[in-house]
């Protein structure tokens, strides 16, 4: 009994202090935010302002085009989640179902495909959309992140899929089903969270992915937000940390707001008693 009461909190000592190191930079970043340049400056930091002013982020505002960078980010990440998700989830049904050397072959490289450096695929992605025409272009910089966020989202929907009884398709085949109407009727609402969780994925990478947009997209107007960003570092390596800090929080709103809303979703329960032995 003594060894499990240690065990246990243990366990919930690692816990609290893995959430007390994911918790602590965005912490900081918060209170810099609302920090004045007095308090940036000081040679005693607190974690609480003194005096909370919203300064900063009128200065980032008036300095860089934070909305519209926003807008950039979101329309890419957006179309590149659904875009992945569209044709990440039949690939997927047909890798997990189709027990042969091909797909398993296809699932290998899938895992493998994940340890590419971007460095390695960034010049042969260029020159390819330099023959399409779509450097500079917020199309061409979707087709990039559906690429990239497309094998870790099938690798997701594979594992779903296998956790989805085969009991089930066949116990509707006998019915009556045809293919088409198990896959919607059946396996596709057992589906919904993975698809969520892979969505939810490949939107966050595309919201917070830096070195494809800053290679791609040259003019500002088409310039992502963390590449805006950068733009509060100046030539010397200084950063305006109050404004910095202050656009960076702004940043990283969005996924926390949806992550926030859709994470009831992100559960495997919806299987549980589907299938009883």
């Amino acid at each position: 009994m003594r060894t499990s009461t240690a065990g246990r909190a243990g366990q919930y000592a690692a816990l609290l202090g893995y959430l007390v190191f994911l918790a602590f930079p965005f912490l900081w970043l918060v209170s810099t935010a609302f920090k004045s340049p007095r308090q940036l400056g000081s040679l005693h930091p607190t974690w609480i302002p003194r005096h909370p002013t919203l300064d900063n982020f009128r200065q980032a505002f008036d300095e860089q085009p934070l909305l519209r960078a926003a807008g950039n980010s979101l329309l890419a990440a957006l179309a590149a989640a659904v875009i992945a998700v569209l044709v990440a989830t039949p690939l997927a049904y047909v890798m997990a179902r189709q027990r042969t050397r091909l797909a398993r072959a296809a699932t290998g490289w899938v895992v493998v495909s994940q340890a590419f450096p971007l460095v390695l695929v960034i010049i042969p992605l260029f020159l390819v959309l330099k023959e399409l025409r779509l450097i500079n272009s917020l199309a061409g910089l979707v087709m990039v992140y559906v690429v990239w966020a497309l094998p870790f989202a099938l690798w997701m929907l594979v594992g779903y899929v296998r956790a989805v009884p085969t009991e089930l398709e066949e116990a509707a085949a006998v019915d009556g089903a045809g293919r088409l109407r198990t896959l919607v009727s059946v396996t596709a609402p057992l589906l919904a969270p993975g698809i969520v969780a892979t969505a939810l994925f490949a939107f966050i990478t595309a919201w917070n992915e830096f070195f494809f947009a800053l290679v791609l997209l040259k003019t500002p107007e088409k310039q992502t937000l963390p590449v805006v960003l950068t733009h509060f570092i100046g030539a010397e390596g200084v950063a305006d940390l109050g404004p910095l800090a202050a656009a960076a929080f702004l940043a990283t709103l969005p996924s926390l707001i949806i992550f926030a809303i859709i994470q009831r979703r992100i559960t495997g329960g919806m299987l549980a008693g589907a299938v009883k032995s």
